[in-house]
């Protein structure tokens, strides 16, 4: 009777690994096939002379920023694009002044790079480095 009863749980034991290692097999294959995460690494470049205060960047649906942004330093970022529409930056220079530069049009799902440049006067370049929109 032992005999039976080892042998039975030998079979579930068996059959538990094997549904086991196959959930793993599909959600490995899952993992790979079906997600792909669109991103874009974006730096922001203060090269205006002076630090910047309030720094933010808004773009479609979400966006980032610091308190503060020194003379050459960078400030690195990854964005992700869920919807379609403009960059825009927004500081505060340092003798007070609110300024605000709008940038290029971005598209979801768009992926590769971007390298924000903050110079003197209110100014901005942008070189974007991304896939095509879709």
């Amino acid at each position: 009777m032992t005999e039976t009863v080892h042998t039975g749980m030998r079979m579930a034991v068996k059959t538990s690994l094997r549904f086991l290692l196959a959930a793993l097999v599909f959600l490995g294959v899952l993992a790979v096939a079906g997600c792909h995460s669109y991103h874009v690494d974006t730096t922001v470049e203060n090269r205006t002379g002076k630090p910047v205060k309030l720094l933010e960047v808004d773009y479609p649906s979400a966006s980032f920023g610091t308190g503060q942004l020194d003379s050459g330093a960078v400030y690195p970022y990854q964005m992700q694009f869920r919807n379609s529409g403009p960059l825009k930056v927004t500081y505060t220079a340092y003798d007070g002044h609110q300024v605000s530069i709008d940038g290029p049009q971005v598209a979801e799902k768009q992926e590769g790079r971007l390298q924000i440049i903050l110079l003197p006067g209110g100014k901005a370049e942008f070189h974007p480095q991304l896939t095509p929109a879709p």
